[in-house]
């Protein structure tokens, strides 16, 4: 820690004490001198030295902070705007109650961290990023594109995030769907008046009257509306694409090329893209970040063993330690594929790219 000699030393100053902390190779020492260069930052004012001083320990003792340390500093660096980015990203992604100060207001994140959250984190930090004062047009985009309720109802209640003239029409029409998106819909200060009639056909009466109130719509002319949208929504429609056809094997490839063409495409999207049980994203996104052909990757999914897949997974920078719990979700959606009992190449160390993906061509050739 040769970084503390740097910051002032006035009367009364708790820096020997932080000297002596940082010779201490303790836990309980490592976590108080964490602490003690936190104070010294906040009332001393943070220099870029002692920022980047307070940002080395955190990062050398991240994985034996407590919680309730974690909780303490989170609240703490909420608004901070020295606060290092790489320590406020740990932070973020720990549970909600920890995360939640800083996905609200922390001044240092950054479009790029919003994305990664809403690829990567829970849903709770979903809806906390959806909440976040001031959120960008560029966040808000990629909140609409998902398509998820809770988060969907999240932006359209935060009244300073920014939406498109596009973006509220996209929401409008997901509250077809979703019933809570309609009320702070009606509230919503980008809601015009073309957009508030299509949604009196679907809401109910008592939002009706808001809506007729706010945009001075006449309800007698909008009853027609409703009886056609009524009969229109009463005719058959055709089915959706089942979950193994063409067009649904088709919808997910483009979907992950134009994620992966934006960015937005990274490993932890995979992971959850198993979670929800959505296998042929998984292919495609696994293809996609790899660059193996879709064809080679479902090969191995039906392998007679997990290695050639482990691989794949091992090419894309995936964190081994998630594989087991993957395959056995694969294996649940694929019909018990690929087989074997699983082997364990998972504990042979991390491989590099380039490593993993000579093996998986031995195990499946071009």
């Amino acid at each position: 820690m040769t970084v503390l000699p740097l910051m002032r030393t006035e009367p009364g100053s708790p820096l020997p004490d932080l000297v002596a902390l940082a010779r201490n190779p303790s836990v309980d020492a490592r976590q108080r001198l964490l602490m003690g260069v936190l104070t010294l930052c906040e009332t001393q004012g943070a220099s870029e030295e002692s920022a980047k001083a307070f940002g080395d320990i955190f990062l050398t003792v991240a994985g034996q902070i407590e919680r309730d340390i974690r909780k303490v500093l989170a609240t703490r660096l909420a608004q901070a705007d020295w606060a290092p980015r790489s320590v406020v990203n740990v932070l973020m992604m720990d549970e909600i109650d920890i995360a939640r100060p800083l996905l609200a207001a922390s001044p240092v994140l950054q479009d790029e961290d919003m994305m990664r959250v809403l690829l990567e984190a829970t849903l709770d930090h979903q809806i906390e990023v959806a909440l976040r004062p001031r959120l960008s047009g560029r966040v808000s985009d990629a909140i609409i594109n998902r398509g998820e309720p809770a988060t969907l109802t999240a932006l359209a209640s935060n009244r300073t995030a920014q939406i498109s003239g596009e973006g509220v029409r996209r929401l409008v029409e997901h509250s077809r769907r979703i019933a809570a998106l309609r009320l702070p819909l009606t509230r919503h200060p980008g809601l015009t008046e073309t957009l508030a009639e299509q949604m009196y056909q679907w809401v109910g009466t008592a939002l009706r009257q808001s809506i007729a109130a706010r945009f001075e719509i006449d309800e007698a002319r909008l009853a027609g509306v409703v009886d056609q949208a009524t009969t229109e929504a009463m005719a058959p429609s055709p089915p959706a694409p089942a979950p193994d056809s063409p067009e649904r094997n088709e919808m997910e490839r483009r979907l992950i090329d134009k994620l992966h063409a934006a960015g937005q495409l990274k490993p932890g999207y995979l992971v959850r893209a198993i979670r929800e049980k959505r296998l042929g994203l998984f292919l495609h996104g696994l293809a996609a970040l790899s660059g193996l052909p879709a064809a080679d990757i479902r090969k191995a999914l039906a392998d007679n063993s997990a290695e050639a897949l482990y691989y794949a997974c091992a090419a894309i920078g995936m964190d081994r330690a998630v594989f087991p719990a993957i395959l056995a979700e694969i294996r649940h959606l694929n019909d018990g594929m690929p087989a074997g009992d699983g082997g364990s190449v998972w504990h042979r160390g991390q491989l590099s790219p380039a490593s993993a993906l000579r093996s998986f061509r031995v195990l499946i050739p071009a």
